[in-house]
């Protein structure tokens, strides 16, 4: 069994520590802002590359609701509707009734919507290859301890 040792949060942090830290947040920005320049090169806006992601990555099936997409996106229900809707109207998402839910559809890609996806996500898994470890690999083996597994 795998147990994860915490580390006491008085603790104050060392400077490898911070440098680790900050590896890993300029890292994530840098990977964020480079992305968002893709994605609106090619005609999208950031947060519907993130609801094209989050339909193909929907652990077990290749569809979501409104619901669902909203936690996964991090926004209000009415927020992700609109965002469905300005999807649907450029042809990158469909709605397909809920089998067993009335209130509820189906939101799944559309052909070509997994082309953009398809374009834009060999664009991004160059550059998380050029960000190297930065993002891809969090410096946690820097942070003396924290989140440290231990086989016990």
């Amino acid at each position: 069994m795998t147990e994860v040792i915490e580390q006491d949060a008085s603790d104050p942090l060392s400077k490898a520590e911070f440098e680790a830290l900050a590896r890993f947040r300029f890292g994530i920005r840098r990977y964020l802002r480079v992305s968002e320049e893709m994605v609106r090169t090619q005609g999208l806006t950031p947060q519907q590359y993130q609801l094209l992601l989050a339909l193909m990555g929907f652990p077990g099936r290749d569809w979501a609701t409104a619901q669902e997409l909203a936690g996964l996106l991090q926004l209000r229900h009415h927020s992700v509707v609109e965002l469905v809707n300005r999807a649907q109207r450029q042809g990158l998402v469909q709605r397909d009734p809920h089998p067993r839910d009335a209130r509820a559809v189906r939101v799944s890609l559309t052909p070509v919507g997994e082309r953009m996806l398809s374009e834009l996500s060999t664009l991004h898994r160059g550059e998380l290859r050029r960000l190297g470890s930065a993002v891809a690999q969090p410096f946690w083996s820097e942070l003396s301890g924290v989140g440290e597994a231990v086989e016990s």
